[in-house]
């Protein structure tokens, strides 16, 4: 029997919601059957840090891994999806989180940017010791349904680096919403994009057993 999968990557559409400064989503159509053209063309640009998607240590580190080099091994396997409250603008502290990690791999649901359409910068930010808390328990990826780790005015970004300095793997912009707490596997591969800062990713997460 098949086990289910549930799609946590939000559509990829110029609609998308990204960083102020950063670059939208778009799509040039080079070729088309509407033209009379034997086939469809088309041509992407867009940041890298769109939708779903795994920063790479060279993002906000350096030296820093860039995103081909990052261990696949992170974004694949056993997780736990834990659902946490927070006051929106406020950092999630290790008192929010409901119960230990089961996997090293950890999903926090914060309900905090429930419209990935539109950029929020309220949404919910990890406190450093959550960090370091998840760490000590064997987390090596934690991913979040917000746009950053970080609050979105943050200089210093403490979250990203005390993920540098505990080697954990972050995965950003996922959507948890219709998605029951508990275990499950977590496939999100990023591209092997050579020397990029990160990757969209097709994330999804399978019923384990």
């Amino acid at each position: 029997m098949a086990r289910r999968i549930w799609d946590i990557s939000p559509p990829l559409t110029a609609d998308l919601a990204v960083f102020p400064g950063d670059t939208p989503l778009s799509r040039e159509v080079l070729l088309d059957f509407a033209r009379g053209d034997a086939l469809r063309l088309s041509t992407l640009r867009s940041t890298v840090h769109v939708g779903a998607h795994v920063d790479a240590e060279s993002h906000y580190a350096e030296p820093g891994l860039s995103i081909e080099a990052e261990p696949l091994e992170r974004f694949i396997g056993p997780c736990d999806v834990l659902r946490v409250r927070a006051a929106d603008g406020e950092h999630l502290r290790v008192s929010d989180l409901p119960r230990a990690p089961r996997h090293p791999r950890v999903l926090l649901a914060t309900g905090s940017a429930p419209d990935p359409a539109r950029f929020d910068g309220t949404f919910v930010a990890l406190d450093p010791a959550v960090v370091d808390h998840l760490a000590d328990q064997g987390v090596r990826l934690v991913g979040l349904d917000t746009p950053s780790v970080d609050r979105a005015d943050s200089k210093e970004l403490p979250a990203h680096q005390r993920c540098y300095a505990r080697d954990v793997r972050i995965l950003e912009g996922v959507v948890l919403t219709d998605v029951p707490e508990g275990e499950y596997e977590l496939i999100a591969l990023p591209l092997r994009l050579v020397g990029f800062d990160a990757s969209p990713v097709r994330a999804v997460l399978r019923a384990l057993g």
